[in-house]
């Protein structure tokens, strides 16, 4: 299970360490995509295929934006001995990954966040946790 927040720095070249436990979780090769919130998902191969499925389960009609969005801009990435990612400048941009990075774990997979967006969506957070769990009658 990913679980945890960690903090980091895209390089120069576009590199972004990894967590060391994610790593583990991940495999040797896993998928990187735009996600929600504009933030950047990374999937284990076998999850972003249950992913695919859930989609592919509503129709390709209602599933066609979200399998544009995912499979056009998804790149597969293997850690480098150092632990580190290179993410496409694209996917950069879209998450806005100039320089401070957060890595949160979301069960089944990671995101990908600008630190300052991040911190941004943590502002309201309690609230937004307290309505949802309420809404799930937990």
């Amino acid at each position: 299970m990913l679980m945890g927040q960690y903090d980091y720095a895209v390089d120069a070249k576009g590199r972004l360490n990894f967590p060391a436990k994610f790593r583990e979780e991940m495999g040797q090769t896993f998928i990187v995509t735009c996600w929600l919130d504009h933030c950047l998902a990374a999937f284990p191969a076998e999850q972003f295929e249950k992913v695919a499925d859930k989609i592919e389960e509503k129709g390709l009609v209602k599933g066609r934006k979200v399998t544009r969005m995912l499979y056009s801009s998804a790149v597969e990435v293997t850690p480098d001995k150092q632990g580190r990612i290179q993410l496409p400048a694209k996917l950069r941009a879209y998450a806005g990954l100039d320089h401070d990075v957060t890595i949160i774990g979301n069960r089944e997979f990671a995101e990908i966040w600008n630190t300052a967006a991040w911190n941004q969506t943590q502002e309201g957070a309690d609230d937004d946790f307290t309505a949802a769990m309420e809404d799930l009658d937990f």
